[in-house]
């Protein structure tokens, strides 16, 4: 056996230390050899509350002779106040004279007694039942069956008038006429479409395009044309070198506007007829 093991086995307290140290250096390291003080870890004092010779008195002098269920804060009953029988069951209202609601109006006659005769002309005639029964069988129509329809193999049967397959609709005056408030709704939706059609025929009225008459046409085309000849005039007049950034500018402006008005004199003589929108 190795003089490290035997130094690892005789101190087992300095495992920790040993293992830390292996990792440190070698197993065959001389420091390995000296054997370290075991270092002992001190715990801090128990925590004691300073009140707590209060809460031990406090908790002795509370515990009276009601112990935990405190002092009678309720008045107790008196024995001459016992429950009586049937005490809880609802008492009945007490009885009142009866009283009409009109007393004030006329009341009818009271009933006659019994022995008292009815007068003859009210008297009861007498009458043959049994002619007069037959007299109203022969005069009687026979009642009509209840109309009726099975819907089932069995022969079940049910009233056939809820069940919507009769007809009854077409048994109305007014069958087959349009009701009123489509007619009312087919005025109201033509006035409607009259008065969008007469605001659009107005708006392009007032929107409608001037046609350029031959006088005028002629006139506008000569105009261009003295514009052109002005520009160009112009244009011939500029130096022949362009030197600085003002004469180019000059130059290109004089170039777009000819241009311009070269293709509105084009347009004006190709065509003819020419309108003008208003506004």
């Amino acid at each position: 056996m190795s003089v490290h093991s035997a130094l690892s086995k005789s101190t087992p307290s300095n495992k920790g230390e040993s293992e830390s140290a292996s990792k440190t250096c070698s197993p065959e390291s001389i420091y390995n050899l000296i054997p370290k003080e075991e270092v002992k870890i001190e715990k801090p004092p128990r925590y004691i509350s300073k009140f707590r010779q209060q809460v031990k008195q406090e908790a002795r002098l509370n515990k009276g002779t009601n112990k935990t269920m405190g002092p009678a804060k309720v008045e107790v009953p008196s024995p001459k106040r016992f429950l009586l029988k049937s005490s809880d069951e609802p008492k009945r209202p007490e009885k009142k004279p009866f009283t009409y609601a009109a007393c004030g109006k006329q009341r009818k006659p009271p009933v006659p007694p019994r022995g008292d005769n009815p007068l003859r002309s009210i008297q009861r005639r007498k009458q043959d039942f049994i002619k007069s029964n037959a007299i109203d069988t022969m005069a009687a129509t026979p009642k009509k069956p209840q109309p009726i329809y099975a819907d089932t193999r069995n022969g079940d049967k049910k009233p056939l008038e809820p069940s919507g397959l009769v007809p009854k609709y077409v048994k109305k005056k007014n069958y087959g006429q349009t009701p009123g408030y489509l007619w009312r709704r087919k005025e109201e939706a033509r006035r409607a479409q009259e008065e969008r059609d007469n605001y659009v025929k107005e708006h392009l009225r007032q929107r409608a395009m001037k046609h350029l008459s031959e006088e005028e046409r002629q006139t506008v085309l000569q105009g261009l044309k003295k514009n052109w000849g002005e520009l160009h005039r112009q244009y011939q007049g500029l130096p022949f070198v362009t030197d600085t950034l003002r004469k180019k500018r000059r130059k290109e402006m004089l170039e777009l506007d000819m241009k311009q008005l070269e293709k509105d004199i084009d347009l004006i003589e190709r065509h003819k007829m020419i309108y003008i929108a208003s506004g």
